[in-house]
């Protein structure tokens, strides 16, 4: 059976970033891991839980439907999915840049990656890459050697719709091996 972590340190962290687009669902699973079934029951449980949190702070129904059965998923290499860019300078409006081009995202697929989500949207931060490193230190206490990360299309849920429509949408899901738990990362905004 699959839980929320509601109590993990993570969250105390995360709460601080209140620009942070990015929806972050912490799960362990009384079953044993089984890769690509265990991501995708992982995923649907973020889902839900993202549902119901819509319904409690709207009072409403939620206008978001799924179908996991057109959900695919892309295994990534868990350095390339916690790279952080170099910023190079900020500009005297705070426009960031980076050592690599912010003007690259979303890419073709309307995917863009996890740095792009948490340091760039659509209404600005001021974060930095040291911020997403440290959110990352507290969402992998134990390090990143056990990840298996998978990104998710976004085209299974009109939860993503507005992202689509400009910024751009993602959907991560991450099982970390040593604390045998789930990391569900969406993120999806337009202006």
């Amino acid at each position: 059976m699959m839980r929320e972590l509601l109590t993990d340190p993570f969250y105390e962290i995360i709460r601080k970033y209140d620009r942070c687009v990015i929806e972050y669902c912490l799960m362990k699973d009384d079953a044993p891991y089984r890769e690509m079934p265990s991501h995708k029951e992982a995923v649907l449980f973020a889902m839900r839980r993202a549902i119901d949190r819509s319904k409690e702070a709207a009072d409403d129904l939620c206008p978001w439907s799924y179908d996991m059965d057109t959900a695919k998923a892309t295994p990534v290499d868990a350095a390339s999915f916690l790279h952080a860019p170099e910023l190079l300078r900020t500009d005297r409006n705070g426009c960031a840049f980076y050592d690599c081009g912010r003007n690259d995202f979303p890419d073709n697929e309307g995917r863009i990656p996890y740095w792009y989500a948490f340091l760039e949207p659509p209404h600005g931060t001021r974060y930095k890459p040291d911020d997403f490193r440290k959110v990352n230190a507290a969402l992998f206490p134990e390090g990143t050697d056990a990840l298996d990360v998978c990104e998710w299309t976004t085209d299974w849920s009109e939860y993503f719709d507005d992202g689509h429509e400009w910024w751009g949408a993602a959907c991560w899901s991450v099982y970390d091996a040593r604390l045998n738990r789930y990391a569900v990362l969406f993120a999806s905004a337009t202006d």
